[in-house]
């Protein structure tokens, strides 16, 4: 079979906008910290389609009487709140892009304290239409302090009791498992752990029940073939080698199968958990690069092992102008992150109505990483010594806010295709917009946070999120997200800000 043509593996959902790649993350580090998992629109507008306000049972919400004049009225959804005014910027896993430009949030004006000259100025906003932060206001009309974030936060950290539990059920399996493909001959013999994620991150919220592992393979002499110039998908191949090639078995004609190394992958791992106890594998998804471990005992947690390519070459074109990372972390630092490998997983392309099962996408899971480990302008932003940031909590918050929406309305499908990905993107095109330390002080986090969501919702808006290393790459293109999902939790989104953020006060 030509592997070009590609073999239908189902109905394809349509694609979302998030981030452009699957982020393949990593477990592994001490012996007490499991990896974890990798694993809008804009206002809503006045004359949305009514409905009644469904909660997560899916039940309709009882009508209040009309508030007294000494009673804040609630806001119902689709309804605008007053804001600040919006201006053009910037905003990525689709192949269509929309001829608007993606929202980048407008820098605001100089603070006291600023690194830079006082008569220096930002350049020009780039986009004509996008995300933009108005007065120092919050995003809802009303004045900061409505709902205390730092309490949600507290809510969301990890305790140290579930993380050892954690480490104590996963680790042991994984070390396990890396052991065997090492001892076996097999042509996963010289794989390796990379440790990536939000837990490494330092961002995992709630829980850590899901972890992401990534076990990745060196090759070498590879050459890449862009699938349908997506930017992010690609076909494998090699390039002459007299030694013989150790993957090999894996070729279609001169393409490295996706689907047949993947497929020998999940055969090994499924035959080393049949012997460990309250460990099943779970049923293979269509199109996704994981096989997923379901712990039963002594809680249940989900674990992605994610087969990893690593390149030690130069990244590839579609790549050159992303990690706009220049006012914000410095070229030399952009530079130095650009020297180091990249990845390919098995992700399967869309094609038609099922996939192309020979395709690999690029992954920069660990990049991100690092990008989040140094997060400030300054060397010492967050560390014991320096200032604090409220960076990581903004992105917490944030992926929060999405995943309690998720289960609120876990029986509806508009939400499906959104994930914490699309979060983790929107919140780097801020930090680029955003650049200065100070914009980004403890003291304002209601204020920071709420322009991340502004940006979040302008990008659902305009249907345009651009992966932050893949610029031509449109995670919010419809044949990744339709239109109604967009405007579905843009929906929600404007009824949280305008209301004091209900659902958190449900986690």
């Amino acid at each position: 079979m030509d592997p070009r043509r590609g073999k239908a593996t189902g109905t394809a959902s349509k694609a979302r906008t998030a981030p452009s790649k699957v982020s393949a993350q990593g477990v592994k580090g001490p012996r007490e910290e499991p990896s974890e998992s990798p694993s809008a629109t804009g206002a809503a507008r006045p004359n949305a389609r009514k409905r009644s306000a469904v909660g997560a049972s899916g039940s309709r919400r009882k009508s209040s009487p009309p508030a007294s004049p000494e009673t804040p009225q609630v806001r119902a959804r689709g309804a605008r709140a007053k804001k600040g005014p919006l201006d053009a910027e910037d905003a990525v896993e689709g192949q269509a892009v929309p001829a608007a430009k993606p929202p980048h949030p407008r820098a605001p004006s100089r603070r006291r304290g600023s690194a830079r000259a006082a008569g220096e100025q930002r350049p020009p906003p780039e986009p004509t239409e996008g995300p933009g932060f108005g007065p120092r206001v919050s995003a809802s009309g009303s004045a900061p302090g409505a709902w205390n974030p730092r309490a949600v936060l507290e809510k969301l950290r990890l305790r140290r009791q579930e993380i050892s539990l954690a480490a104590e059920t996963v680790n042991p399996v994984i070390d396990h498992l890396l052991r065997s493909l090492k001892s076996c001959d097999s042509e996963f013999k010289d794989v390796a752990l990379l440790r990536t994620g939000s837990y490494y991150e330092h961002v995992k919220v709630s829980v850590p029940n899901e972890f992401d592992v990534m076990f990745k393979l060196e090759v070498s002499r590879i050459q890449l073939e862009e699938y349908r110039n997506s930017g992010a998908f690609y076909f494998v191949k090699f390039k002459r080698n007299p030694k013989g090639n150790p993957l090999s078995p894996f070729l279609e004609g001169e393409i490295l199968s996706a689907s047949k190394m993947l497929c020998k992958f999940r055969k090994i791992i499924k035959k080393e958990i049949e012997s460990i106890k309250d460990v099943t594998v779970e049923k293979k998804k269509k199109g996704s690069p994981a096989v997923t471990l379901l712990f039963r005992k002594p809680k249940e947690i989900s674990v992605d092992i994610i087969l990893a390519l690593e390149v030690n070459t130069s990244w590839p074109a579609s790549t050159k102008s992303g990690l706009p990372i220049e006012r914000w972390l410095g070229t030399k630092v952009r530079n130095s992150l650009r020297q180091q490998p990249f990845y390919l997983v098995p992700k399967h392309a869309k094609e038609g109505n099922g996939f192309q099962e020979e395709t690999w996408r690029l992954s920069f899971s660990h990049i991100e990483k690092d990008i989040l480990k140094s997060h400030g302008q300054s060397k010492t932003c967050c560390e014991i010594n320096g200032l604090k940031c409220c960076r990581k909590d903004c992105l917490k918050l944030m992926k929060h806010l999405l995943e309690q929406l998720k289960i609120k309305f876990e029986k509806r499908k508009e939400l499906e295709k959104f994930c914490s990905y699309h979060v983790k993107t929107a919140f780097f095109h801020v930090c680029t917009q955003k650049s200065e330390d100070s914009d980004w002080q403890t003291r304002d986090l209601e204020l920071c946070f709420e322009n991340c969501v502004t940006y979040f919702l302008q990008c659902l808006k305009i249907e345009h999120l651009e992966h932050y290393f893949i610029p031509g790459l449109n995670l919010f293109s419809r044949d990744q997200i339709d239109k109604i999902s967009k405007e579905f939790l843009s929906q929600e989104i404007e009824y949280e800000r305008n209301n004091g953020f209900p659902v958190f006060h449900k986690c």
